[in-house]
């Protein structure tokens, strides 16, 4: 009996459409986007949240996101670049995850409050579907065979192609010939899981705020976890996601449990309401 040693495949890094060079990544990032975006327009529209106002903040938030991720990837590969310049060049590659989704809170959040609404309250709705975004957009890492892990000897690790040309054969450097981690699978994993489980919540009461924080406990456990096997920069023994999950780690169960301890925020659910419900819903 053949047992499967690794996964071989050949990745599909760049689509080239004439004179256009299209990453896998980049498509599948915008899918994941989309695909949340419309399930969250499904939850708003439920509780007479105006679509005007969610559509400015998605694009709010698509711009920040970008600059988020650029942001802190050229922070955290600092010493990579020789130039100012060379920080701009996004087209070469290089975002965070992490960085992105700060940024598209941080571009986002400002309008929200002006609209009259919470913080919390938009991002309850939108966590379930922000953890499935990021597993759809990982989808792409695993095209171009991008964020590699160490080698392992586990039954589905990467073998890296014969040839290593970062860019043109793989989406990232790995020991040509070798078995190594998929950590990007290992991401979606974790941020389907994280999405299932926000999602068999929606109909259970939590007070305000606490799904939100839920996520940033569940996906930042998880990134803490398997970026041990990532190749990455590290610094004191972790790389820069590991420290941004630890500190998103330890602010959401401070904030988590100081709203355990308050009797006056309502308890919510955020499935299906009524048309009643939903104006409770608001109205709280």
């Amino acid at each position: 009996m053949t047992i499967l040693a690794a996964i071989s495949y050949t990745p599909l890094v760049r689509i080239h459409l004439g004179p256009l060079a299209i990453s896998p990544h980049g498509i599948f990032t915008a899918v994941g986007f989309i695909l949340g975006a419309r399930f969250l327009l499904s939850d708003t529209r439920k509780r007479n949240i105006s679509d005007d106002l969610i559509y400015s903040v998605l694009t709010r938030a698509a711009i920040g996101a970008l600059i988020g991720a650029r942001v802190v990837y050229v922070v955290n590969n600092f010493s990579n670049y020789d130039s100012p310049v060379e920080w701009f060049k996004i087209w070469e590659g290089g975002i965070s995850l992490l960085g992105g989704i700060t940024g598209a809170l941080l571009a986002a959040t400002p309008l929200v409050r002006r609209a009259g609404h919470g913080f919390f309250e938009l991002m309850d709705l939108a966590a379930p579907w922000l953890a499935l975004g990021i597993a759809v957009g990982r989808i792409g890492d695993i095209v171009i065979a991008d964020h590699l892990g160490e080698p392992t000897t586990l039954p589905f690790g990467f073998q890296c192609p014969d040839v290593v040309d970062v860019g043109r054969t793989v989406g990232s450097a790995c020991p040509a010939g070798e078995v190594v981690h998929l950590t990007a699978a290992y991401d979606i994993v974790i941020a389907a899981v994280v999405s299932a489980v926000l999602i068999a919540l929606r109909r259970v009461k939590l007070r305000r705020g606490e799904r939100t924080l839920l996520f940033g406990i569940l996906y930042g456990a998880g990134r803490l976890i398997f970026d041990f096997l990532r190749e990455d920069v590290r610094r004191f023994g972790l790389t820069g996601s590991q420290w941004f999950a630890i500190v998103v780690i330890l602010g959401c169960l401070v904030l988590l449990a100081r709203r355990r301890q308050r009797d006056d925020l309502p308890m919510v659910v955020t499935a299906d309401p009524t048309p009643a419900g939903a104006h409770e819903l608001v109205e709280q």
